[in-house]
């Protein structure tokens, strides 16, 4: 589960990895799971409201993608150029370090693995957060109606979202300068098990440093 949150008075954007195993509060159920089975329960609009607790800022908008969704979209900008920190095999696919151009289908399969990486999940999201980086880099520099119409079509079978077109048009024209400016943050947490079951629990301190953090960039201090 990814939140970006974006800042157009200061063109800047923060993209944050929420751990899938993250205990804390699902919201209209009235105990504490993993963050991921809020959708479980409730569908998007239990995992967005799950999500506004835990990170007490509002969520307007979602985007849910399927795998065939995640490699349209990249092959839909034509691509994405990341740096791989991490050289590693996997699906077949050799993935060096240092710059690396993925298609689609590669791009899934780097933003997959997890088992060959010293720091496990959070390895991948870390590579996650890489892809829709580079996505939104890419997208960026489109320039035509002709570009959007692609993407959207390719994407149109594969994703849900209470994006309009025209909405996703307007933010890609007036956020477009804000993709040059991402920063990425990451939940710091510790792994415990609670009846057999792990989970990832993050301390008050580290909640409230994301949270101040994302407030302060949507101004909401």
């Amino acid at each position: 589960m990814i939140v970006l949150t974006v800042n157009p008075n200061l063109n800047s954007v923060k993209m944050l990895s929420i751990p899938r195993d993250t205990r804390t509060e699902i919201v209209g159920k009235g105990f504490q799971d993993k963050i991921n089975h809020a959708y479980a329960f409730g569908g998007v609009e239990m995992s967005m409201n799950t999500v506004e607790n835990f990170l007490d800022i509002p969520v307007d908008y979602y985007m849910q993608i399927n795998m065939e969704g995640f490699k349209d979209i990249v092959d839909s900008v034509g691509g994405v150029t990341v740096n791989n920190d991490l050289d590693f095999t996997y699906e077949g696919t050799h993935f060096p370090k240092g710059n690396i151009t993925l298609n689609g289908k590669k791009a899934l399969s780097y933003s997959r693995m997890r088992y060959e990486d010293p720091r496990g999940d959070f390895g991948r999201q870390q590579r996650q957060r890489q892809i829709i980086q580079a996505v939104i880099k890419e997208g960026a520099s489109l320039s035509s109606l002709t570009n959007y119409n692609e993407i959207f079509s390719a994407l149109s079978t594969n994703i849900k979202t209470n994006f309009t077109f025209n909405e996703m048009v307007e933010i890609q024209s007036k956020y477009k300068s804000a993709g040059a400016n991402i920063e990425q943050m990451a939940i710091k947490g510790s792994g415990s098990k609670i009846d057999g079951i792990y989970y990832l629990q993050v301390d008050e301190f580290e909640k409230q440093r994301i949270q101040e953090k994302l407030k302060a960039h949507l101004e909401l201090n």
